[in-house]
């Protein structure tokens, strides 16, 4: 199957900037999108940002604007650019793809999640 590790996270101060990274193994075929979501205390996971396979991206209201996504050739890392951080920017960040594996099952597949904590 797909493994997805990000990097990246950390603490920042309001305002500040971070840029999270996913990288994807295992044996994939393709990958039709890569995205990012993020999960805060005590509330649902949300989306934050995708891009499909023609780097088309796609943001949330609350970070549009703010965010930046972008993929890497071969298409195996996302990257997530977070500008004019905010403290309710603060949760964990989780790096999802759906992609076709080398048996030619597609799924979707998480990251075990980087934390990011924006302090006011």
């Amino acid at each position: 199957q797909v493994q997805l590790v990000e990097s990246g996270g950390g603490m920042v101060q309001a305002g500040g900037s971070l840029r999270l990274s996913c990288a994807a193994s295992g044996s994939i075929r393709s990958i039709n999108a890569m995205g990012w979501y993020r999960q805060a205390p005590g509330a649902q996971r949300e989306f934050v940002a995708i891009i499909t396979s023609d780097a088309s991206p796609n943001y949330a209201d609350s970070v549009n604007g703010r965010f930046t996504i972008s993929r890497d050739n071969p298409n195996n890392m996302a990257a997530l650019q977070m500008n004019a951080l905010k403290p309710e920017d603060t949760a964990v960040y989780y790096c999802n793809t759906v992609a076709r594996d080398s048996t030619w099952i597609i799924s979707s597949s998480w990251g075990q999640g980087t934390q990011v904590t924006v302090s006011s």
